[in-house]
């Protein structure tokens, strides 16, 4: 039977430690064989000063390497920034084992080997992103190896970062912090630390970090841009109402209708909503959470939000991961490469690929790696 990875007579990937976990380091970098020859000559001598004739002894024995194997992990831990990574794209999917491929593959394995830090700086991926550790967050974050764990707050802290610096979304990472917070004070006050990885104070600074986030984000003050030209006020009604259709979420449509008395007026149209509650929910969902107006009309901005308490939305994403039937492989799908090159994002051996992918929702990613 033909090995579906690397040759096993082969010496192995070569992996290093960085802030977003471990990551597996390019052969081919130039400033990593230079250092890596730097710190070869170096461990085989320690400096050692003698207290009383201050003389500077050099030796050269086996008993140094341990000194030299932690200088040469301190150095590649301070140096990690300047190498070259490999980011996958893809990752495969198996849950058993094989007699070709032993173990099988986490959430957490996915979760670091995936490139979810590229796709935080697409606006297309973004919401996807907060959507998924949301509900990490929610039920899965103690199923997280501890590197997934830290690569986790890696990727939120770039994410909050973001959202202070473009300004755009923070009610997504509001509700994602929000989420996160109430979890981790329930498995470090009621359940204790015997379902968290690592020490139980990383856990308790982490939470005073998620603290200080939701107070930067609350103290968040949106920039007036100075515009000569022409604004969303300038646009006739029918423009206007026909982007308010748009919205497949209600809390957009009240943050718009609070820019000018215009828009609230549009906002409030009995009209839209029905729309929306038809677009999310059923009929026979209708009927169980009636609200009638005081003048005996259906309420169906109260509705909305008394249906979404009971019953899941439709979710809506610019992009998301793909998964391949035919070849069992997660990944990120290049939109630009597909049509100039045909690129599949993944290298699919179906004779027409593109009847074998599915777009991936945040749950469809959590619930493919249930055992």
């Amino acid at each position: 039977m033909p090995f579906l990875g690397q040759d096993w007579r082969s010496p192995g990937w070569r992996w290093i430690k960085t802030e977003d976990g471990w990551k597996r380091c390019d052969s081919f970098s130039p400033e990593l064989e230079d250092e890596s020859s730097q710190l070869n000559n170096i461990s085989h001598t320690v400096i050692l000063a003698d207290d009383d004739d201050d003389e500077e002894e050099i030796y050269r024995t086996e008993d140094c390497e341990f000194a030299a194997k932690k200088r040469k992990k301190d150095h590649f831990r301070n140096k990690s920034k300047s190498q070259c990574f490999y980011r996958e794209k893809w990752i495969y999917v198996h849950k058993e084992s094989t007699r070709e491929r032993h173990g099988y593959c986490t959430l957490g394995e996915a979760f670091n080997r995936l490139d979810f830090s590229s796709a935080i700086q697409d606006i297309r991926r973004f919401n996807y992103v907060v959507k998924l550790l949301q509900l990490i967050a929610k039920s899965q974050l103690t199923s997280l190896s501890g590197a997934a764990q830290k690569n986790y707050f890696n990727i939120l802290d770039k994410i909050v970062r973001k959202v202070l610096e473009d300004q755009h979304n923070p009610r997504l990472i509001k509700d994602l912090l929000q989420d996160l917070s109430s979890t981790l004070c329930i498995l470090i006050r009621g359940v204790g630390k015997s379902v968290l990885v690592g020490n139980i104070n990383i856990w308790i600074c982490r939470l005073e970090t998620i603290l200080t986030w939701q107070q930067q984000l609350k103290n968040l003050q949106m920039n007036k841009q100075v515009n000569n030209g022409l604004t969303l006020s300038d646009l006739p009604l029918h423009m206007l109402n026909n982007i308010l259709y748009r919205f497949s979420d209600g809390w957009d449509i009240i943050t718009l209708g609070q820019v000018t008395p215009t828009l609230y007026m549009l906002s409030e149209d009995r009209q839209l909503w029905k729309k929306l509650c038809q677009y999310h929910f059923a009929e026979k969902q209708f009927c169980r959470h009636l609200i009638l107006s005081e003048k005996g009309h259906i309420d169906w901005k109260l509705m909305y939000f008394a249906l979404q308490k009971c019953y899941p939305i439709k979710e809506q994403y610019g992009d998301t991961l793909h998964f391949c039937r035919h070849c069992s492989i997660l990944f990120w799908k290049d939109y630009h490469l597909a049509l100039l090159f045909k690129d599949t994002g993944h290298p699919c051996t179906a004779n027409d690929p593109d009847t074998c992918f599915m777009p991936v929702s945040p749950q469809h990613f959590i619930d493919l790696f249930k055992f």
